[in-house]
């Protein structure tokens, strides 16, 4: 078995698409996972499975369909490639704050993604770099006031979701406890 970790995208926002943690690590162990641990309420989760991360995520996505009658975008990856991840974030350290530092998890690498729009729309503060995997985010002013973030998608032409340093960080913590 190898540890991985999933993140599911636009669950228990404002009152929609709500999917209790409880439910998702049954949904999990249905589907042969062991050691499931959830981080909050926003589909965070680590565990251990035999399973290959792209079908996992497939089939935790439908699952959950059948169950709650929305089907989440999901997406897995092995406890190694995300400590990759997260210790490649050039503004970990820099930020005085955690909640201001994101990293946003591709799912597919960005072959073409709309660089100039992104710089254009990104503020005087702000400060970004993409890799293969992910993109890294600086937002000293907060995420919700960035008109960057709330187009990220659009420009990079791929699906993404992220997570501020704070919960990378205890995500981390949590696959060492999984080792």
């Amino acid at each position: 078995m190898s540890i991985k970790v999933a993140l599911l995208r636009g669950i228990n926002v404002g009152g929609k698409n709500i999917l209790p943690m409880q439910d998702l690590r049954e949904i999990l162990a249905e589907l042969g996972c062991e050691g499931t641990k959830t981080y909050i309420q926003s589909g965070n989760v680590v565990f251990k499975s035999k399973q290959k991360s792209d079908a996992l995520a497939k089939h935790i996505s439908r699952a959950v369909e059948k169950r709650f009658g929305f089907e989440p975008s999901v997406l897995v990856i092995s406890a190694t490639t995300f400590a990759a991840i997260a210790g490649a974030n050039p503004y970990a350290a820099k930020a005085a704050e955690q909640k201001h530092v994101h990293t946003y998890f591709l799912a597919d690498p960005a072959d073409d993604p709309d660089m100039q729009r992104m710089h254009g729309r990104k503020t005087s503060t702000e400060e970004f770099m993409l890799t293969d995997k992910a993109l890294f985010f600086h937002a000293p002013d907060g995420i919700a006031r960035s008109k960057l973030a709330k187009e990220l998608e659009r420009h990079l032409g791929v699906g993404a979701t992220g997570r501020n340093q704070r919960t990378v960080e205890k995500l981390q913590a949590m696959l060492a406890e999984l080792t």
